[in-house]
């Protein structure tokens, strides 16, 4: 059964080999044809990654321009620069994600800024952190309540980030407005450095407890932080919101920085890309989101973060297999320069499988039938010149069917065909001996040349 199986291939790719030898241009040409569709469709379907990748995050001492340095020393390791773009924030991130020209692919997001049905065409990596808001100022009597910032001088940040618009619905709930507070552009150590030259009477942040903006604060012993006692009500009113407390102590044991336990409300951060991303670049970002967010922070536990659950974007379906059975195998041995090879491997191999089982199946019938053509051709022939014989009954032509079948049986005489078809070869040469014997018992109307006697006699 082996050998049988083993001269069963063989004799299957010997149609192959009798036309690459016969026709080696021919072959060339096809080879180079079939690679290049090849290569074409690899191309297409699993493209190679870009060597850089722009991420827009926010401005200096943000929270996004934070996280989006943590992940190019990450993406460095993988040789793919990743360029930070300094913008006003998540409402100019989400402009320049959904503008195709501005060559943005990665943006971070607030939560409860827009969603997926405002901002189309984009899908979510997943939750990152929380991003707590942070009210701070200089005054020697606590603030309580919202409401006790009517009349003050706010750092709210900049038109068009995600702060000013969220800071401007929440204190618009507790009627602290435009028309009745003086809302400042500044954010960041802008706003800090504001709040302790008394340009401001209120610092509104809002960005991780680690950056060095809201760190400075903190442990800045003039500056006070306002606690959120209806934390749990602005998370009814802002379903976007949570609730988080900040423990005392937390920031500095020793001098027990806070002082108290702090309520605060929080929003999370979201992971945006466009959906043209390369496959590459999304498992490489989500493999940097991983090792960034998933340590303990001061505010959330370890592992907590990076989530599948988006409530504003759709989720990327490259993030949901990521989140739901990690890395593949290659991802987790293999550089992303060689993962794409090795893709790209796997599918020409699978490919060359489902399509070589089929061809090796049919590739012996295409052949047989394409050596039974060449006999049935001269087949044909004689089944022509058979009625060629009865429709002149008075050999008026009978001298030039001689001469025809003694050209039919020379070439026939020549053809060489694989010894399991010669017994019909012979087979044909057989016919053509019957048909020359009805030649033969036909009369010649006309004189013919020697060569026709030669040819009736069959000498």
């Amino acid at each position: 059964g082996r050998c049988h199986g083993r001269a069963l291939a063989i004799w299957s790719l010997k149609p192959m080999w009798e036309f690459t030898r016969k026709r080696p241009i021919t072959t060339a040409i096809g080879i180079v044809v079939v690679l290049g569709i090849v290569s074409l469709a690899l191309l297409y379907f699993i493209p190679t990654p870009p060597s850089r990748v722009v991420i827009a995050t926010a401005f200096k001492g943000a929270s996004f321009e934070y996280f989006g340095l943590r992940y190019k020393d990450i993406f460095a390791r993988s040789k793919v620069r990743l360029d930070l773009r300094e913008t006003e924030g998540a409402v100019e991130n989400l402009r320049l994600l959904q503008d195709p020209n501005a060559g943005v692919q990665i943006g971070f997001v607030a939560g409860g800024v827009s969603d997926g049905t405002h901002s189309p065409g984009l899908l979510s990596m997943g939750t990152v952190d929380y991003l707590p808001i942070w009210v701070f100022y200089v005054a020697p009597e606590p603030i309580e309540r919202l409401t006790q910032l009517q009349g003050k001088r706010i750092a709210v940040g900049p038109a068009g980030s995600g702060t000013r618009v969220l800071a401007e619905r929440i204190l618009g709930k507790a009627g602290v407005t435009s028309e009745r507070a003086t809302l400042v552009p500044l954010a960041g150590r802008d706003a800090m450095d504001a709040l302790v030259n008394g340009t401001v009477d209120i610092a509104w942040v809002q960005g991780a407890a680690e950056t060095a903006a809201v760190q400075g604060l903190l442990r800045d012993p003039r500056v006070r932080l306002m606690s959120f006692p209806t934390a749990e009500a602005y998370t009814r009113l802002f379903p976007s919101l949570a609730r988080l407390v900040l423990p005392q102590g937390v920031i500095d044991i020793e001098r027990n920085i806070p002082p108290t336990d702090i309520q605060l409300v929080a929003t999370t951060v979201s992971v945006l890309v466009r959906s043209d991303l390369n496959p590459a670049i999304v498992t490489l970002l989500l493999q940097a989101m991983s090792e960034v967010h998933d340590e303990p922070g001061l505010l959330h536990g370890a592992r907590e973060f990076p989530r599948s659950f988006d409530s504003d974007y759709p989720l990327a379906g490259s993030a949901a297999d990521f989140y739901k059975n990690g890395p593949s195998l290659m991802q987790r041995y293999l550089p992303l320069w060689l993962i794409v090879h090795a893709e790209r491997a796997v599918a020409l191999l699978v490919a060359g499988v489902a399509l070589g089982l089929p061809l090796l199946h049919f590739l012996p019938m295409l052949y047989k039938w394409n050596v039974r053509r060449r006999l049935l051709y001269w087949y044909e022939q004689l089944k022509l010149l058979e009625a060629a014989i009865d429709a002149d009954p008075g050999g008026a032509h009978m001298a030039e069917r001689l001469l025809e079948i003694e050209r039919i049986e020379s070439t026939v005489s020549r053809i060489r065909i694989p010894l399991a078809f010669t017994d019909q070869l012979y087979d044909l040469r057989g016919h053509i001996e019957i048909v020359r014997r009805r030649f033969a018992s036909r009369p010649i109307a006309t004189d013919h040349p020697p060569s026709v006697e030669k040819a009736r006699s069959g000498f």
